[in-house]
């Protein structure tokens, strides 16, 4: 019965759920025979897991966890989470960091907790590997709440907000931007999310990344672009992918000057050097050509390390361009 119990839950059981069906006495010998694992007040996990047996991952958890480390910390992250979902009982969801990694945009490392939000009073509290956050007028279903990989996950666009503070300052925006680019959310969306925690610290940084997002900026590279090349005096309004249709093919315009037909284009140092991708990027280029449209593209390396060269030739190309029309 308690292996069905744990078929039933992944691996994981609650002291409440094994009670019900076998004595408890059951339960202690399976701990003591070293079937059973206790990983959280009430929780207890098939002990495979923790040896990295059931799940093929052994070598990897052995050399994360020493001896002594924590019992929820010997866990993959899949069990982990499960575990503990297991101890809230049904009071609390994953949020923040554990978040992003559920919705694919991060992936959290081993020595992080989990992270969970739960209504103000409710009786879910944190423990070692566990943070709890307590949210006044939380509710424990849509449109707070919705159900990813089998498991209650708070909304994208707060994950992202809570996310925020959390995270070191350089690694902040990637998840926005993937968000963003891989169309889960809107700008607009983590901007309403934003507003419902004023005291966010970082703020004014997110509330100016969704901004730039808003304009049409899809990569750190794009970002960079409009806040020190295409910006200041002289330079015209610029729109940010702008999308363009030929024949059959639609194309987005990185930076496009639309008065003076000139696509400017920011190539990011990873993908574009490969030359398979050149190859695609020529072809585009002269599609783009067949229909009056020039053009320019910029290395990663010049638009960071030969900023004001880069602005100049800009400046120098839309007025060699004004000129001839």
């Amino acid at each position: 019965m308690l292996l069905a119990l744990l078929e039933r839950g992944e691996g994981v059981v609650t002291r409440r759920v094994v009670t019900e069906v076998v004595p408890e006495w059951v339960l202690w010998h399976a701990c003591h025979v070293g079937r059973l694992l206790r990983v959280l007040p009430g929780v207890y996990v098939d002990a495979d897991l923790a040896r990295g047996e059931a799940g093929g991952g052994g070598d990897e958890v052995r050399a994360r966890c020493p001896p002594d480390a924590p019992p929820l910390l010997r866990l993959e992250p899949q069990p982990r989470r499960r575990a503990a979902l297991a101890y809230a009982d049904g009071q609390a969801a994953l949020s923040c960091l554990t978040a992003l990694d559920v919705w694919g945009l991060r992936r959290q490392p081993a020595d992080e907790p989990v992270h969970l939000d739960a209504p103000r009073g409710s009786g879910v509290r944190p423990r070692s590997q566990l943070a709890v956050h307590h949210r006044q007028g939380f509710v424990m279903g849509p449109p707070q709440v919705v159900s990813r990989a089998g498991m209650p996950v708070v909304r994208l666009e707060q994950a992202l907000v809570d996310a925020w503070p959390l995270l070191p300052a350089v690694d902040r925006p990637a998840p926005v931007i993937q968000a963003v680019n891989d169309r889960l959310t809107t700008p607009q969306r983590i901007a309403a999310a934003l507003d419902r925690v004023p005291r966010l610290a970082g703020r004014a940084e997110l509330r100016a990344l969704l901004a730039k997002l808003d304009a049409g900026c899809r990569s750190p590279l794009e970002i960079w672009g409009h806040d020190h090349v295409f910006t200041g005096p002289g330079m015209p309004p610029f729109h940010r992918q702008t999308r363009i249709v030929i024949g059959r093919r639609t194309m987005y315009l990185d930076v496009w000057a639309e008065r003076e037909r000139v696509d400017f284009e920011l190539d990011g140092a990873s993908t574009h050097a490969d030359p398979r991708q050149r190859e695609i990027d020529l072809r585009r280029d002269v599609l783009l050509a067949t229909a009056g449209i020039l053009v320019v593209r910029f290395a990663h390396r010049r638009l960071v390390h030969e900023t004001d060269g880069v602005r100049r030739e800009v400046l120098a190309i839309l007025a060699s361009r004004r000129a001839d029309r």
